[in-house]
């Protein structure tokens, strides 16, 4: 597919790059040109899309480093780090922080290269890459919850056992490695090219790609993805200083950063184009496209690129133009499936959820059933509650966003007072499997949602920390096969408990949200 074959609708232009900004894609330039990478890295293929390019009615190219030996772009960064350490180093052996897939590019590369490498990961990284990296010979240390808690580990092991530091992104030869992807994208590709979608965790990535195009092809815009948890590059370059996030999302592990690096910082500041934010349902949704046109499964990092595509099409209504995704990674936990499948009908806009009020007589029921008409189903829970109006919980299949609007419309118009819970994530998460719950002896509940690294003893630490004179009223946990738990809580407080709860909840540091004034929980279970 080429970009001339339908009309063009403009599109924000690439920025004009400052005297400074081309002496360092200029710099960096020279450094991708030189890297060692193929030695154990594969030229990927560059591949159409043509599904998703039907239907966004642009062609679309997946550039897939998920071909990669360890499914992922980073054996390249890291083995031109390792490739250029002085012999005595490399003897002493090599240490580095990842989530998953810099530790097996580390653990590869020290096979090739014949010397000792330490892994520290996060307690929360997917078990097939832990897996991975020690049948690659490398020598895994769990520790925290994220990568800058392993980052921190890895720094103490560091100076302890005198090993070399192999950074995942913040190291101008990293960088360097992972800009060969886009000396590959250019070469593979030299028609008309419009964008390209890179994803974002601590830079490296995005920061190799912008610098090789914008020396050779500055008119490409380079625009980076990143989950709306885990956004620390865009708010960083909103602030003009690198911003430090309280907490990350753990859905999109190999992404999930806190604090970005000061040489990507730099780069990306300079020479990325746009930053987009997506959140879990499109992501979802990016991974069963590319599942589609590819028959491959990305991990949820692998497929933010393909997120960013999709928005960046519906916000500007773009045709025609020649858009690449580098699809990143492909190291995902099998069980996490379970729930990409289950939120990706909302991340393609094809679920719409509904809280609607009935009065509680005859007949009213089957008027609600003939309004949904011949629209399939997908949820309907109701139990009795009340002698005069009864809630029910509806899931209904739609084809676009807007149809949600409509039809909460059309039940209003009706009579039905209606709730569109589309967008509500508790409703998602935990609601619609509790439907029916509500207690006259709840009194003066409060509820709170949690998320919590999914690992042996994370709720019993939630549980150890409840103070004994609480009576929790509520209690809801699924397990979703991901690598993080959700867990629903009603606590009934004694009167003058509000600054022990407040303890409770900073000393537990779990990301939390009350929930207590939710319309979801007042209609349902309050």
């Amino acid at each position: 597919m080429s970009a001339g074959t339908a009309a063009s609708t403009p599109a924000p232009s690439a920025q004009v790059l400052s005297p400074r900004a081309r002496r360092l894609a200029a710099d960096y330039l020279r450094r991708i040109l030189s890297a060692r990478v193929y030695d154990v890295a594969v030229e990927s293929p560059l591949q159409p899309a043509r599904s998703l390019s039907r239907r966004l009615a642009n062609p679309v190219l997946l550039k897939r480093e998920d071909r990669q030996s360890v499914f992922s772009f980073k054996l390249r960064g890291a083995y031109n780090k390792m490739a250029q350490l002085a012999p005595e180093h490399l003897q002493r052996g090599v240490i580095c922080a990842s989530a998953g897939n810099h530790a097996q590019g580390v653990a590869l590369a020290a096979k090739r290269l014949g010397c000792r490498a330490v892994i520290v990961m996060p307690e929360t990284t997917p078990r097939v890459k832990v897996d991975a990296v020690q049948a690659l010979g490398g020598e895994v240390v769990l520790h925290g919850d994220s990568y800058s808690d392993a980052f921190q580990h890895a720094c103490a092991l560091q100076q302890a056992q005198g090993l070399s530091f192999v950074h995942p992104f913040d190291d101008p030869d990293v960088i360097a490695g992972q800009g060969t992807v886009a000396a590959e994208i250019l070469r593979q590709h030299q028609g008309p090219l419009d964008a390209v979608f890179v994803p974002i965790g601590g830079g490296g990535l995005v920061s190799g790609i912008a610098a090789y195009i914008k020396a050779v092809r500055p008119e490409v815009r380079v625009i980076g993805v990143q989950t709306r948890d885990s956004d620390a590059m865009r708010r960083s370059v909103q602030a003009g200083r690198r911003v430090q996030l309280d907490d990350v999302g753990l859905f999109a592990d190999g992404t999930a950063v806190k604090l970005v690096g000061e040489e990507t910082f730099r780069v990306a500041r300079q020479l990325v184009d746009d930053f987009l934010v997506v959140d879990t349902d499109e992501v979802c949704a990016a991974i069963k496209d590319v599942f589609q046109d590819t028959r491959s499964i990305m991990e949820p990092s692998g497929a933010l690129s393909v997120a960013g595509v999709k928005q960046y099409v519906a916000r500007h209504r773009c045709r025609g133009q020649t858009l690449v995704a580098v699809t990143s990674g492909a190291n995902m936990n099998f069980d996490r499936l379970r729930f990409v499948a289950e939120r990706a009908d909302f991340g393609e806009q094809r679920e719409a959820l509904f809280a609607v009020t009935i009065p509680e007589e005859r007949g009213a029921f089957k008027r609600l059933c003939e309004l949904v008409g011949a629209r399939a189903v997908t949820e309907f829970n109701y139990r009795i509650s009340d002698e005069r109006a009864a809630h029910v919980f509806v899931g209904l299949s739609i084809s676009r966003r807007d149809e949600a609007e409509r039809l909460a419309r059309q039940f209003v118009r009706h009579g039905f007072a209606t709730l569109d819970l589309t967008d509500d994530e508790m409703a998602k998460e935990h609601v619609r499997h509790m439907v029916g719950g509500r207690c006259p002896l709840a009194e003066g509940e409060r509820l709170f949602r949690f998320v919590f690294p999914e690992r042996p003893g994370a709720l019993m630490r939630f549980l150890a920390k409840l103070h004994p004179g609480w009576n929790i009223s509520l209690f809801h946990y699924r397990n979703q096969g991901a690598d993080y738990g959700r867990i629903l809580v009603g606590i009934q407080l004694p009167a003058g408990d509000e600054g022990a709860l407040r303890e409770f909840l900073q000393s537990l540091a779990y990301p939390h949200v009350e929930e207590t004034d939710n319309p979801v929980y007042r209609l349902f279970l309050r």
